[in-house]
């Protein structure tokens, strides 16, 4: 699958803290959170990345690589957030 190069902010919902990261890269179902310490694999949140307006993703861990973060599969919250997701790709060069 096609990553793009992104740089953005990530919020992590996780149970009433909300972490902080930043996404290295992006594509149709994943994407490289830059975060320490990280999650652990099988860890499921609902992230919230910053773009207009805000983008709802499901995520789950699926590689944890030490000292750097963690690479997430993901699905967007409804329709909209589906279409969202597609134009963002869209808008993003090639890697």
């Amino acid at each position: 699958t096609q990553r793009h190069k992104f740089s953005g902010k990530i919020e992590i919902e996780w149970g009433s803290a909300i972490l902080e990261g930043t996404v290295r890269d992006i594509g149709p179902a994943g994407l490289f959170i830059e975060l320490s310490p990280p999650l652990w694999l099988g860890a499921r949140f609902v992230g919230r990345l910053a773009v207009q307006p805000v983008l709802l993703l499901d995520c789950t861990v699926l590689r944890v690589e030490p000292e750097k973060g963690i690479a997430v599969s993901f699905s967007p919250q409804g329709e909209s957030g589906k279409k969202q997701l597609e134009m963002l790709l869209a808008a993003l060069p090639g890697k």
